[in-house]
């Protein structure tokens, strides 16, 4: 396997599959932070947790992870909120020398959404709550518990940046409402402010190729729904990229010699080993996101936009599927202090997420004078 290659994979391997992430790749994708951008692994609990749903969680926990130092006045701080079924490893493609975080300057926060498996979970939480009876939770219960933990046991009260990919962008756009003056600046990648219909219907499909299987049980499942799981990986496999990437067989990049495109086409079937409770409460999650239901702008989503007050560089991919560019240009004329820079890319969802060299070099550089001050090329 060649340099570029090799560096695409791990890139590829560590954005979408950070649990769960095929055994053969496993060896090639340990750690390759320099000792001084490590991170270190750390979790907060909070007792009788209420959900926006109104369910009482009795404990809730979110495992999150820290890279660099706090500074003694606690202003060096930025937070990374996760993607889907992500631990807190997801935003390592930015961090390091040369990159857009420097973890000796900032103190870098990177939580783990609710339905990881290692956050409270379907899969770790005991009855009344386990598996399929574990609440729905939002976007807003993520922000929510991720504030009290900066506040409550960091001590911190503001932040330098939220950067978000995906849903961890759909978490940024959250906070630049809920709390607007709690960060100085906001970078969403590849994520909206609202999961319009198409993409709640692209959701359904995947929760549907697990639920079809009928060991699923209704979620009280004996054995891990395999036949589901695979349908599960198919489905998300055909929306990840663009059609372009599969025309011009970019997967060749990340293959290893030899493998022909129905072997590829394959190996998504057995891509995805977490819980599926796990996979479909995180789906749901998704789904339910809108800054508009927040409290006090009645669904009113272009409202929400317009309150927000923090600059925000807004990069989707110009060839996402999940997130398509053309919801972003919809959001952005609402947003006062925007500013819109489509990533010029083939890779589709993940080129928000460095999936290639190209994409990497152009986020870190973007992200980069965003955060020292400096202008992105907004456009229309």
């Amino acid at each position: 396997m060649n340099r570029f290659a090799r560096t695409v994979l791990l890139a590829v391997g560590r954005v979408l599959f950070p649990i769960g992430f095929p055994a053969l790749l496993t060896a090639q994708a340990a750690p390759t932070l320099p000792l001084a951008h490590r991170t270190e692994h750390h979790e907060f609990v909070v007792a009788h947790f209420m959900t926006e749903s109104g369910v009482t969680l009795p404990q809730a926990r979110i495992v999150y992870g820290t890279y660099g130092r706090l500074n003694a006045a606690r202003d060096n701080v930025v937070l990374l909120p996760s993607h889907y079924m992500a631990n807190h490893h997801g935003y390592e493609w930015l961090i390091g020398d040369g990159l857009a975080l420097d973890t000796t300057k900032l103190f870098l926060v990177a939580t783990e959404l609710f339905g990881n498996g290692a956050s409270s979970s379907p899969s770790n939480t005991p009855e009344p709550f386990h598996g399929p009876r574990f609440p729905v939770t939002t976007i807003r219960d993520n922000v929510q518990i991720v504030h009290r933990l900066l506040t409550e046991q960091l001590g911190v009260t503001h932040l330098r940046a939220v950067i978000g990919f995906s849903m961890g962008a759909q978490q940024a756009f959250q906070w630049a409402v809920s709390y607007p003056t709690f960060a100085d600046r906001i970078v969403a990648t590849s994520g909206t402010a609202k999961t319009y219909g198409h993409g709640i219907m692209r959701l359904e499909g995947q929760i549907a190729a697990i639920t079809a299987d009928p060991s699923f049980d209704n979620g009280d499942y004996a054995a891990p729904p395999k036949a589901g799981l695979e349908a599960f990986g198919m489905v998300w496999a055909a929306w990840l990229y663009s059609q372009e990437w599969w025309r011009r067989e970019l997967w060749r990049a990340g293959a290893r010699p030899g493998t022909t495109f129905d072997q590829f086409v394959q190996s998504w079937r057995t891509r995805f080993s977490a819980d599926a409770n796990n996979y479909i409460l995180q789906a749901r999650t998704w789904e339910r996101h809108d800054v508009g239901t927040t409290p006090g702008f009645n669904g009113d989503t272009e409202k929400a936009l317009r309150s927000i007050t923090a600059p925000l560089l807004y990069l989707p991919s110009e060839t996402d599927l999940y997130f398509p560019v053309g919801d972003a240009r919809y959001e952005a004329q609402f947003i006062p202090t925007v500013q819109l820079v489509p990533i010029p890319s083939l890779w589709g969802h993940p080129a928000g997420a460095g999936a290639n060299p190209e994409d990497k070099r152009f986020l870190n550089a973007k992200i980069a004078a965003f955060l020292a001050g400096g202008s992105a090329r907004r456009v229309p």
